[in-house]
């Protein structure tokens, strides 16, 4: 967990990751945005954030850049896993 100079936990390790707190909104979220260069006041609305969220992300993922970018991956991987998992199994021969 991070939390703010003034005690405030920003950042939460939950079932999906590295989250915002007190939202559902994971940081790997927030890096695809990031990585698609679309500007912070975007991602902010998009994902209905305050100012201070969105900095404690942007901080905490420039802080722990290689440690969450290969988490970041870890996801893809398992996720593009899955995908062809149900894919084969839900493909019909005819």
């Amino acid at each position: 967990m991070t939390s703010q100079p003034n005690g405030k936990v920003t950042i939460v390790r939950t079932e999906r990751g590295l989250t915002i707190a007190g939202t559902r909104i994971t940081l790997y979220d927030v890096i695809d945005h990031l990585k698609a260069q679309y500007p912070p006041k975007f991602i902010r609305d998009v994902f209905n954030l305050t100012d201070e969220q969105l900095r404690a992300a942007i901080s905490y993922i420039e802080a722990h850049q290689t440690d969450v970018e290969a988490q970041d991956q870890e996801i893809l991987k398992s996720a593009e896993e899955t995908r062809q998992y149900w894919e084969e199994r839900n493909h019909v021969k005819c």
